[in-house]
């Protein structure tokens, strides 16, 4: 504290000057004797109700757990593996009341008294809790959805992961199969106006999925040492389930469904749910404003790389007028540079190694080399969605391998495959790796298996997670990758359309009404894709909603945040600080991690 610019004015006197030392002396022990005490209070109060807190959160998690075995099995937490939960009415009522109990439970606490960590799970869990009584409440997708019934993916993660031995696996298999019948003749009862959509994705992978209770059980079966007759039961069980999941498949097949309900959300359920799962500081009519203005930004600078890049792939030929036709001809030339198809996984196994040397070249990020990364053929129960994806094991499971699965070509015509590979091409195949892998989403799941907080690990923010893999993609060349060569940058350029019109696609077709012809129109024409890749993201955005936004909302927060960050610290500012910083709040919505870094940059 300074005390001198009360008392500027010379003192001529020494008999005033010392009894101003002395009234100056007093003051002072006085203050800091105060502050003192007031600041060993607010410690007292914060450390007692980070301790109260902290109680609450290892009571809520376990209960959570008891309530969400399924759940509890892919973050690693494996005392529940044999149970498998009845989504009924009763199982609803069940989680409501634990809503309701935990929301009244959270306003015995004030924020004001926690630490940041602990300000940032409050939020995260009330955020959670209001989330889950909506989605049974308003979304109501079990009436509607028949792809949330499939037991397939739980069964085949403990047939994968090693967390346990093979023996002990295969036994609470056996046991958790003894609910699908009853598991597949709640969907049917609860079912009443499937979208149409919804209904062709559940038959394949429900159909898809069960081969996890024939070829795969049977391998993991013959690598056990099980006795013959326990080795019979499983066996049989697994029967009788693979019959239960045809029966359900064909009951999908036949339902009469005179009045299905419409795939898209409207505009009113749209904004909730994107309030909910994205959690970002934006609403959705604002995220989709800013996606238009971005998609224009893009095309400006593709075009400019094209008119460069011309002579040397189109010489003697002239440049189209229209712009996007220009680019579209140019992409189309240079994306005849890909894999071919029986050498697309192996080139990405290939490629890793590259990334984590340039990662750690240009000290970027710490990459811890005791995590695996598995790349791996994608498991059939996950088919029909996405072409390439991360299964990263769960905050209890730290030690477990973490798969990037890879979409095959089973099934697939030659223009297919071909249409795929030109997407995919030489240059977006490592966009991809950086989006998918590092310092994507490999990276950053491993540090928020690292948080200190389980409630940020288990209660991931789409919209965070999503958005680091496509800020990484910038990054990557920002910081050089691929030699700044235009044609990377061109490709680059149309990757991040991708992420940009994946917001324009959701929002256009969810809240607009924005018809296949239209949605092509965009990918095609506007966004330059091959049109295997516009036919699967036409599917894709018919049976899902919102997360397509996630890419494009949390890539645009992540770059703001970063400019700010950068602005507040000034020369000390560093580019590897800011993102072991902003990753070591696990997988948080960036608009809490926001407040948190930024005040901490004025420290």
């Amino acid at each position: 504290m300074n005390y001198s610019k009360p008392f500027n004015q010379e003192i001529k006197t020494h008999h005033v000057n010392e009894v101003m030392k002395k009234i100056l002396i007093g003051i002072s022990i006085l203050v800091f004797s105060s502050c003192g005490d007031s600041i060993k209070k607010t410690e007292g109060r914060q450390l007692n109700e980070d301790v109260t807190f902290n109680a609450f959160k290892e009571r809520f998690v376990l209960r959570l757990w008891e309530i969400y075995p399924g759940w509890a099995s892919s973050q690693g937490y494996h005392k529940f593996d044999s149970v498998l939960i009845i989504p009924d009415d009763a199982q609803r009522k069940k989680e409501l009341t634990f809503c309701d109990d935990n929301l009244d439970s959270l306003k015995t606490f004030h924020s004001g008294n926690l630490s940041d960590n602990n300000k940032i799970d409050l939020k995260i869990i009330e955020g959670q809790l209001n989330s889950t009584k909506w989605y049974i409440k308003n979304y109501k997708s079990y009436e509607w959805n028949p792809g949330e019934y499939n037991v397939c993916g739980g069964f085949a993660e403990m047939l994968a992961n090693d967390y346990d031995s093979l023996n002990n696996r295969l036994r609470n298999f056996y046991s958790k199969m003894r609910n699908v019948k009853a598991y597949y003749e709640t969907a049917r009862r609860q079912l009443k106006y499937p979208t149409v959509e919804h209904t062709r994705l559940a038959i394949d992978q429900n159909l898809g999925g069960a081969s996890t209770f024939d070829a795969d059980l049977k391998a993991a079966l013959d690598k056990s040492s099980l006795n013959v007759n326990e080795k019979d039961l499983i066996l049989q069980r697994a029967a009788e389930v693979k019959v239960i999941i045809g029966d359900y498949a064909r009951f999908l097949k036949e339902f009469k469904n005179d009045n299905p309900r419409p795939f898209q959300l409207g505009k009113e359920l749209y904004a909730e749910k994107f309030s909910h799962d994205i959690q970002s500081e934006y609403a959705a009519d604002e995220i989709f404003q800013k996606a238009q203005a971005h998609k224009e930004e893009l095309h400006v600078k593709m075009f400019a790389l094209t008119k460069k890049l011309w002579p040397k792939y189109l010489e003697g030929k002239n440049i189209p007028s229209d712009s996007l036709a220009a680019i579209r001809q140019l992409i189309d030339v240079i994306s005849l540079r890909h894999v071919a198809p029986d050498s697309f996984q192996l080139v990405i196994e290939r490629q890793i190694p590259l990334l984590v040397n340039f990662v750690t070249q240009k000290d970027l990020i710490f990459l811890d080399p005791a995590k695996p990364l598995v790349v791996r053929k994608e498991p059939a129960y996950m088919a029909g969605v996405a072409g390439a994806s991360i299964s990263s094991p769960g905050p209890y499971d730290k030690e477990g391998n973490t798969y990037y699965n890879v979409g095959s070509f089973s099934g697939w015509s030659k223009q297919q495959i071909e249409s795929y590979l030109r997407e995919y091409n030489y240059y977006i195949l490592q966009i991809l790796n950086i989006h998918e892998a590092i310092p994507g989403h490999y990276t950053q799941l491993i540090y928020s298996n690292k948080s200190p907080s389980i409630i940020k690990a288990i209660f991931g923010n789409g919209a965070m997670v999503e958005g680091w893999a496509v800020y990484s993609e910038l990054m990557m060349l920002e910081n050089g990758f691929g030699n700044n060569s235009d044609e990377m940058w061109l490709m680059y350029y149309k990757w991040n359309l991708r992420s940009t019109c994946n917001t324009i696609l959701d929002y256009g077709v969810h809240v607009n009404n924005m018809t296949k012809e239209d949605a092509m129109n965009l990918l095609i024409k506007q966004a330059f894709q091959q049109q295997a890749e516009a036919e699967g993201k036409w599917k894709r955005v018919c049976v899902s909603q919102v997360q397509l936004c996630s890419y494009f909302t949390g890539f645009t927060e992540i770059c703001a945040l970063r400019n700010d960050f950068r602005k507040k610290q000034g020369t000390k500012y560093n580019l590897k600080h800011f993102h072991e910083t902003f990753l070591s709040y696990g997988s948080a919505p960036v608009k809490y991690i926001k407040e948190l870094m930024l005040n901490s940059a004025n420290r």
